[in-house]
């Protein structure tokens, strides 16, 4: 009887899940499926899923009219240097936090929650005086310190999971063999902590390249513009999208990302887990 019961259950669920699948795969595929449009389907009354007569010209000319080349460069930068120094200064943090049991550690994870709950709005003009005053607008290293804060906490609360997940007897064990607290960080925590440290930073990565509001509202040089800001211009001065250059610039700049959750899903799942059941 539980058999036949837990079956529509199942199929239940499965079904949610493809509607859910599909309600997220909308708009990616219909953004692939205007990319590669040709100008009079772009502009048809009657559109279609598949293109009729699919051209690679939108990509040429998403090129031709805004530098994308420089701009992803420049994202690039932005994200790989924001995702290093946030897992780098993360790291030793989530450590102390997850093995010491304290007001310290109450603290930290207040400031983790509280965090979370302000919104850009709120932030911008204060960080934008702060940051006026030490000379970093329009600076490529000023957003990369706006980035490092304000994927901090996420990252934080990410590997304060995975610390909690390694059993602190293997430390005992290392220092009950003669080994320091360096040599046990660094030959049993750290190798344990390698899954959780590289799915850290590959969401601080994505969370930087995909940023859009800090990089407008702090950098005005074109040329130090990160490729979220410049997919804009591809609008008119009356808010008219260039549709088809802009459908296919926005596909190429999506490309990273996914390719990124492509190949370490896995492990983001298992340090979301981590995360939630262990802190």
């Amino acid at each position: 009887m539980s058999l036949r019961t837990s079956r529509p259950a199942r199929a239940g669920q499965y079904l949610a899940l493809l509607c859910y699948l599909v309600f997220l795969a909308f708009p990616f595929l219909w953004l692939i499926s205007t990319a590669f449009k040709p100008a009079p389907e772009l502009g048809s009354l009657h559109p279609t899923w598949i293109p009729d007569s699919p051209t690679l010209e939108n990509f040429r000319q998403a090129f031709d009219e805004q530098p994308l080349l420089r701009a992803a460069g420049n994202s690039l930068t932005v994200a790989l240097s924001a995702a290093l120094i946030a897992v780098v200064i993360a790291t030793p943090m989530a450590y102390v936090m997850a093995r010491q049991r304290g007001r310290l550690a109450t603290a930290a994870t207040g400031w983790v929650v509280v965090s979370q709950a302000f919104p850009f709005v709120l932030v911008i003009i204060p960080l934008f005086l702060v940051l006026k005053n030490l000379h970093l607008i329009n600076s490529l290293f000023g957003l990369i310190m706006v980035y490092v804060v304000w994927s901090l906490p996420f990252a934080l609360w990410m590997l304060v999971g995975y610390v909690r997940a390694v059993p602190a007897e293997l430390e005992e064990a290392a220092a009950v063999d003669g080994a320091g607290r360096l040599r046990t960080l660094v030959s049993v925590t750290a190798p344990l902590l390698a899954p959780g440290i590289v799915a850290t930073a590959m969401f601080a990565f994505v969370t930087a390249w995909n940023e859009f509001f800090f990089a407008l509202v702090l950098l005005k040089s074109p040329e130090k513009q990160t490729l979220p800001v410049i997919l804009t211009h591809f609008l008119g001065a009356e808010g008219v999208a260039d549709l088809g250059p802009l459908a296919a610039a926005a596909f190429l700049a999506t490309l990273p990302s996914l390719a990124i959750f492509a190949i370490i899903q896995r492990r983001i799942t298992g340090g979301m887990l981590a995360g939630a059941v262990k802190t």
